[in-house]
Parts: C-alpha cells; sequence; structure tokens
C-alpha cells in the first residue's frame, strides 16, 4: 500500500499539507483548483519535489528519500514526453533499455506492450505519425512496460476529445485491474473521475482532504468542492 504521512512541503508560494490513510490498489482521482498542489502532489510521491517533513511510504518501507528512479513509481504527463526521432518501438523500449539495439527477448515484450494497447502495427512509425490518442497509447505501452505498482497520471489526456479520452481511461482501468496497480489521476474533469476513480481526493489551497467514494462525493459535495464544482 502507498501510504503519505504527515507530508509537509513547500513549493513557491505554496505549503502543501498531505495525510492520506494506505491507499490499496485501484485508482483514486484527485480534483481541485488550478494551483491547488495536485501536481506537486504527485511530484513529492514520484520523487522531483522534496518533502519538509513526513513521509512516502510504500508496503511499509520509507522511500521519501529516494530518488525517482529508485521508487516504484511510474509517472505520466500530459505531453506524452515521447521522442520524436525515435520510433515508436523505441519510445516503448527505453522502459526496459537506452541501448540502440535491443535483445529478441525485449523485442519481444515491446511487441507484446504495443499489441495491448492496440498499436501492434505502428512500430516503426513516428510520434509525428500519429494521432494524439495514438501517441497516449504509445506512452501508456512504455507505463506498462515499466511495470511499477505505482501509476501517477498528471492529466494525461485533457487535449483529447470526449472519445478518445474515455477510451484512454477505460484502458488505464482496465490495466489497473490487470496489474493490481495503485493509480492516482490528477484531472479538472468530474466526469473521468466520475468514470473510473474508486474514491476521490479533493484538494484546494494546498491542503488535501481524505480520499471519499466518488459518487458519494460528487452527490454530496462539501461547500468548498461545491465552489468548485459551481455549485454554491
Amino acid at each position: 500500500m502507498l501510504h503519505i504521512k504527515d507530508v509537509t512541503l513547500e513549493n513557491g508560494s505554496l505549503l502543501l499539507s498531505l495525510d492520506l490513510p494506505p491507499l490499496a490498489t485501484g485508482i483514486y482521482a484527485m480534483i481541485g483548483p488550478s494551483g491547488g498542489g495536485k501536481s506537486t502532489a504527485l511530484a513529492a510521491i514520484a520523487g522531483f519535489q522534496p518533502l519538509n517533513m513526513g513521509k512516502v511510504l510504500w508496503q511499509g518501507r520509507d522511500i521519501s528519500t529516494a530518488p525517482p528512479a529508485m521508487r516504484p513509481v511510474a509517472i505520466l504527463f500530459q505531453d506524452n514526453n515521447l521522442f520524436p526521432h525515435l520510433s515508436i518501438e523505441r519510445n516503448v523500449a527505453l522502459a526496459l533499455s537506452h541501448r540502440k539495439s535491443l535483445t529478441q527477448d525485449e523485442k519481444t515484450k515491446v511487441s507484446v506492450a504495443l499489441a495491448h494497447v492496440g498499436l501492434e502495427a505502428y512500430g516503426t512509425k513516428k510520434p509525428a505519425e500519429l494521432s494524439g490518442g495514438e501517441q497516449s497509447r504509445a506512452a501508456l505501452a512504455r507505463i506498462l512496460l515499466q511495470d511499477k505498482p505505482i501509476l501517477l497520471l498528471d492529466e494525461p489526456f485533457s487535449a483529447l476529445g470526449p472519445a478518445l479520452r474515455h477510451d484512454m481511461l477505460d484502458l488505464v482501468s482496465e490495466m489497473a485491474s490487470e496489474t493490481k496497480t495503485t493509480v492516482i489521476m490528477v484531472t479538472h474533469m468530474v466526469s473521468d473521475a466520475r468514470r473510473i476513480a474508486k474514491e476521490t481526493i479533493f484538494i484546494d489551497n494546498g491542503k488535501a482532504e481524505l480520499p471519499i467514494r466518488t459518487r458519494e462525493l460528487l452527490e454530496n459535495p462539501t461547500p468548498a468542492l461545491k465552489k468548485y464544482l459551481g455549485n454554491d
């Protein structure tokens, strides 16, 4: 389980407080106004943002000072981080190796990952030859190959239209269920949370509320959430 315990940190003028119960496998949405601390929270979990105090624990082990590469965490950003000069196959293979040539075993793993996201025929193409949805699928294939038990999503599908975004959310839900992953998804789309998140964390003004069942939270919003949703 992922446990964010008594964490405080500073990011510019933002003072962020995070104290969440242990999070089991499944999908958690994190919603709230821009500048409230959502992306900073993900950066702290991933190891890109140092803590002033508190701990980030995984399966009871303190990973608060571990470098990002040594944490059991994969993170997907809005721009997908695909290298334009590399083929989709090579972009996905970066999860396994930075060598120019792949072993046969690595090629097989890449092919399986691409097939899993429906891109088995796109390995030789460059990112610019793919649509936005296909690029998102390629980025997910690379995440799949990283085989990390924690996945952080920082609005990676916000630029997609509703139909494509729903497809990607459903794919994330399917992957999370298959691999028993703990997913934290930052989104401004309440519909995204309603679609795949079992619980939702509302974060505003540097304070994260406790996770609440998504349907319950949206049907009985707090005054702060009502204001965010425009229902005050």
